[in-house]
């Protein structure tokens, strides 16, 4: 049998054709991929639940999969109480809100003007006027919003449904995996498929876990700060640092608004310094002891997962980018012809040789002293 090598060019075109089929068809199918992916991904992290309520306790699939899942509602809807709960508490601090807001315009206006040598009533002017062409546009922005909250709505309601059908016919997926490929290959497959779930899970977890660190030492160091609401703060803080690199500034700012409303300039301050020191230790130790050892992904394709995935699904795809890579670094690492493209996901880990002269060198040296 004769054997045809296509040309690079042909190789390449072929390459770049997939990849923007697959961006195109990932945008189209936006609605149904993903919650589905966050279905696919709370399953596997359900997984040992559901199979201690089917082996352990006997329950049938149907059941150990709807309890696993009611589960992740539960903590899910416990985590939005939570937080519903200190806001509503924050919303009395509204007056104050206003008078910080009122007495910091004032001192920006008397800056503007010494500065600048513009009075106050121009300053007024641009303001009124900038504020009629913003209200042209409030309507937008006001359906936008509801839209945004009805998308999220229906993406956890999906993904819940998504989470119990995957539950519930994961023998049947597996099968089906298996069944794709000649019996040859059934080996791999299973051993992907295992990959895959011990990686997501541990992953998830270590997130989780990354996540409760944080939480705890915001909130630690907001208390003996002194500033108000340190628990919510602390909670914000350790939510939103799920996001990888871009969740901690989006942090760093609602804590900065909140704390400049109901505390003092030095506690912004204090606030600033705490929350770049935790990023710090958190990237530096918290992040590659508990979760980087679990997913190893280089932090430039990490950093272009990011990009693409807030360009393709929005927030949700900045959180989904890290797993998809992760899974397709598995399956890249266990298909001969696509390990190239699994080392370019990796690390970094290879050791260059030395080279013939620097290794005589070397031993040169060695035998001198």
């Amino acid at each position: 049998m004769k054997v045809y090598t296509l040309p690079f060019y042909v190789k390449l075109a072929c390459v770049l054709l997939s990849i923007l089929l697959i961006g195109y068809l990932a945008i189209l199918g936006h609605t149904i991929l993903s919650p589905l992916i966050f279905g696919f991904l709370c399953s596997v992290l359900l997984l040992p639940l559901a199979n201690f309520l089917e082996r352990k306790l006997k329950m049938p699939r149907a059941l150990s999969s709807l309890i696993a899942s009611i589960a992740l509602v539960l903590i899910i809807a416990s985590i939005i109480t939570l937080l519903g709960t200190q806001l509503s508490s924050l919303a009395k601090d509204w007056p104050a809100f206003k008078q910080q807001v009122l007495v910091s315009t004032a001192d920006l206006q008397l800056w503007v003007s010494k500065t600048f040598h513009v009075n106050n009533q121009a300053q007024i002017d641009y303001i009124n006027e900038a504020a009629s062409k913003s209200l042209s546009t409030g309507t937008t922005i006001l359906s936008k919003t509801l839209m945004s909250l009805s998308s999220l709505f229906l993406l956890l309601l999906f993904s819940f449904l998504y989470t119990f059908f995957i539950l519930f016919h994961r023998r049947l997926i597996v099968r089906f995996l298996v069944n794709c490929f000649k019996e040859k290959h059934s080996p791999v497959v299973y051993d992907v498929v295992y990959q895959i779930q011990y990686i997501i899970k541990r992953y998830i977890v270590g997130l989780f876990l990354q996540m409760f660190i944080v939480t705890i030492l915001a909130c630690t160091a907001f208390y003996f700060i002194g500033v108000k609401y340190s628990f919510l703060l602390g909670l914000i803080t350790g939510i939103f640092n799920i996001i990888p690199y871009i969740g901690i500034f989006t942090a760093l700012l609602l804590t900065v608004l909140i704390t400049f409303a109901t505390s003092s300039a030095t506690h912004v301050l204090f606030v600033i310094a705490v929350l770049v020191i935790i990023h710090m230790v958190d990237s530096n130790f918290i992040m590659p002891k508990i979760v980087g050892s679990k997913v190893q992904i280089n932090m430039l394709i990490a950093l272009i997962g990011l990009v693409l995935g807030e360009m393709i699904w929005g927030i949700a795809g900045m959180f989904l980018s890290i797993p998809i890579i992760a899974i397709m670094k598995v399956i890249f690492d266990r298909v001969p012809d696509l390990k190239p493209w699994g080392m370019l996901l990796g690390e970094d880990t290879t050791v260059i040789p030395v080279s013939a002269p620097e290794e005589k060198l070397t031993k040169a040296i060695t035998e001198e002293s």
